[in-house]
C-alpha cells in the first residue's frame, strides 16, 4: 500500500516559484514511476513530470524548462520546483505513483494559484 501526502502549494503572482512535496509511505511496494499532476479549473487532470526507476525526468511541453521534478535515493519524498509560474499553471496539484504491478496511488492534492 502506498500513501501520499503533499504540500507546498499556495498562492503566488504571475513569475514567481513555488516549490511542492510529496511524502511518500510505500512498505514493500516498489514503485516505477513517480510523478506530478495536475486538475485545472477546467476540470481536467494532466500530466505535469515524473520521473522514473530506468528513466529520467520527462515534462509536460508546457511545463519544460520552468519546473524540476527531483526524489531522493530511497523513493520517500519527491519534489517540484516550479519557477517562472503563470496563471495557467493553476490547479490542484497531485503526486503520483505507479507500483511494478501498475496500480497508481494518489495523494489529496495541493491547490496552486498563480496571479496574473
Amino acid at each position: 500500500q502506498v500513501q501520499l501526502v503533499e504540500s507546498g502549494g499556495g498562492l503566488v503572482q504571475a513569475g514567481g516559484s513555488l516549490r511542492l512535496s510529496c511524502a511518500i509511505s510505500r512498505s514493500s511496494v516498489v514503485i516505477n514511476y513517480m510523478g506530478w499532476y495536475r486538475q485545472t479549473p477546467k476540470g481536467e487532470r494532466e500530466f505535469v513530470a515524473r520521473v522514473g526507476r530506468f528513466t529520467g525526468p520527462e515534462y509536460a511541453d508546457s511545463v519544460k524548462g520552468r519546473f524540476t521534478i527531483s526524489r531522493n535515493a530511497s523513493w520517500s519524498t519527491m519534489a517540484l520546483q516550479m519557477e517562472r509560474l503563470k496563471p495557467e499553471d493553476s490547479g490542484v496539484y497531485y503526486c503520483n505513483t505507479v507500483a511494478n504491478d501498475n496500480r497508481p496511488s494518489w495523494g489529496q492534492g495541493t491547490q496552486v494559484t498563480v496571479s496574473s
